[in-house]
């Protein structure tokens, strides 16, 4: 099948193209991208006043499955995926039974091409169970094709075992992905420790109980020469320390959830569970880190941490509720709306930190579009005014912060490997 996408604004990070061109697809395959293509097409898409960009590559998404269906499932989460306009997504390791063999990465790969409807990589446990006491079999896994490992929803405590790992992933050349959290230093908090915490009367999480992690990381990658990638920063003092890490020629790389660079803790004001994630939402001078790293380089990647929780989860006691929100179908129009609407990045910095960034920190060939290369293309209407709706989700899960949130930016077509499979903002 041949797709001729027409008169759009083709922004293209990794070759430097930003300008009106027309794309041809022929199966899955980009064929052409020149000016004025006028090439016989089974399919042809008016992308008048539209963005044509690289499908979105997510690297931290939590789908649920195996063992938590009732949250999430490969099929929703993929169709959720697909109507935020990412093309691939990695699915994070604490499943159950935890993804820490071959045979889970195997089981993942296999369920995501019966069901899904994009590209999923699964991530590796770094540990067996996620126990932090022994190594899962990372070669194993890496050959079986997982693209990173993690211990995500907690740290390798052992500085010794996670050194250990760190020479392993270098081994396969794949990175670590660090959730940076000290649980000593949590003690049971459940939001920002700060003035918003003392005047609700709820027990704050510092910001050190991140850093000092952070710091830890950093320093046993420099010393294994291993790939290193910070999930989900949220403080100043932890992009203080990127900084210091790119000064030194260090390969640690990072990433920001858009629910980190648009609230603070004071939208936990009303004890609504939806603002209850990890890290929490911190102060006003931490997210102004945040946007600044963004916008000097400091984190290249944007990524949702997308958590899908069912509503007794989320609808009870705030110190009782669970940590996460979803974010696969918010994370573009908030980046339009704060990071491009309050002048921080470009619409081309945007779409780089959601497209060839991930894909140079996994090490895959996605996240350009070039003649050649599969066809994984998103097309945006970045003037398109709403209402943030998640009854309207295609996620399984509706917990988000951001339901009745006025936002700009709407994804019309998701094409995975030359397939539309959201037209016009709705799924195929």
């Amino acid at each position: 099948m041949k797709i001729l996408i027409k008169n759009g604004r083709l922004i293209n990070p990794a070759t430097g193209i930003d300008e009106v061109m027309d794309v041809l697809v022929n199966d899955s395959i980009v064929e052409k991208i020149e000016k004025n293509i006028n090439d016989d097409a089974d399919k042809i898409i008016d992308a008048d006043k539209c963005w044509v960009t690289p499908g979105f590559i997510d690297v931290h998404v939590h789908l649920r499955d195996p063992g938590y269906e009732y949250k999430e499932t490969i099929a929703t989460g993929t169709r959720a995926a697909a109507k935020g306009g990412f093309t691939t997504i990695c699915c994070m390791p604490n499943t159950s039974p935890v993804t820490d063999s071959e045979i889970m990465v195997e089981y993942i790969k296999m369920k995501a091409a019966r069901d899904g409807v994009v590209n999923v990589l699964p991530i590796g446990s770094i540990t067996k169970g996620q126990s932090g006491e022994e190594l899962a079999n990372i070669g194993q896994m890496a050959n079986a094709g997982a693209c990173a490992i993690s211990e995500d929803g907690k740290s390798v405590l052992s500085s010794g075992l996670l050194k250990t790992a760190m020479k392993y992933a270098k081994m396969f050349n794949i990175p670590v992905l660090s959730h940076c959290e000290d649980m000593s230093l949590v003690g049971g908090g459940s939001m920002n420790a700060g003035a918003a915490s003392q005047l609700l009367g709820l027990k704050g999480i510092s910001n050190d109980s991140e850093e000092v992690i952070v710091a830890r990381d950093i320093i046993l990658a420099r010393s294994t020469n291993s790939k290193l990638h910070i999930c989900h920063v949220s403080t100043k003092g932890s992009i203080q320390l990127l900084r210091e890490a790119h000064a030194r020629g260090e390969n640690v790389t990072a990433e920001i959830c858009p629910h980190h660079f648009t609230l603070t803790d004071e939208a936990v004001m009303d004890y609504d569970g939806n603002t209850k994630m990890n890290p929490p939402l911190r102060s006003a001078e931490d997210v102004l880190a945040l946007k600044e790293a963004l916008k000097d380089g400091t984190v290249g990647i944007i990524a949702t941490d997308h958590a899908p929780h069912s509503l007794d989860e989320k609808n009870c006691e705030y110190e009782k509720a669970a940590f996460g929100i979803v974010g696969l179908e918010t994370a573009l129009p908030l980046g339009i709306k704060v990071l491009i609407g309050e002048g921080w990045l470009t619409p081309s910095q945007l779409i780089e930190k959601m497209t060839i960034n991930p894909a140079k920190m996994l090490g895959i060939d996605k996240g350009s579009i070039e003649v050649g290369k599969v066809a994984d293309i998103t097309i945006i209407d970045p003037e398109a005014e709403y209402k943030v709706d998640v009854s309207k989700f295609a996620s399984k899960s509706k917990n988000s912060p951001f339901d009745g949130y006025e936002v700009k930016g709407k994804i019309e077509y998701t094409i995975v490997g030359g397939k539309v499979v959201v037209e016009k903002g709705e799924l195929v």
